[in-house]
């Protein structure tokens, strides 16, 4: 049995370790980071052939409630692919300190105010478009710096 400080400590530094953004797929109590696949791994900067992943992959099950990881304002959709498929769709929401695209969502609205923990819509179907993948959001700074100490 550990002593009450041990305990204080190690909860203490996960706490310290959770970032400010809430979770945000239904049925989850975290925002947890895709791992690898036959598709590639889903943390920030993970390979994609000749460039670098410019985003963090939270898993997510097709079909699942997505919500707002943070109060602020739905500025537009954001698409991810230049060509169309089931899953190109998204939204870009800014508040102070933040500008974020979230991808592979049926957006509930495109414009407005929004609040943490709000609906914001649907994952796609990933799984009709690469299939065997672990269905995720994906989660992209603006200004493509790592997202991952946010979530």
């Amino acid at each position: 049995m550990l002593p009450i400080k041990v305990l204080i400590f190690v909860a203490s530094i996960s706490t310290a370790l959770a970032g400010p953004w809430g979770t945000m797929c239904a049925g989850k109590n975290e925002n947890t980071i895709r791992g690898c696949d036959k598709y590639g791994c889903g943390n920030f900067g993970a390979s994609r052939g000749q460039r670098k992943h410019t985003g963090v992959d939270v898993t997510c099950k097709d079909g699942s409630v997505v919500y707002a990881p943070f109060d602020g304002t739905i500025v537009r959709q954001a698409k991810p692919y230049k060509t169309n498929n089931a899953i190109n769709n998204g939204v870009e929401i800014t508040a102070t300190g933040y500008c974020v695209k979230i991808f592979y969502i049926k957006p509930i609205e495109l414009k407005g105010p929004i609040k943490k923990g709000d609906k914001l819509g649907i994952l796609l179907p990933m799984q009709k478009v690469y299939p065997g993948i672990t269905s995720h959001l994906h989660i992209q700074n603006c200004d493509l710096s790592d997202p991952t100490s946010y979530l």
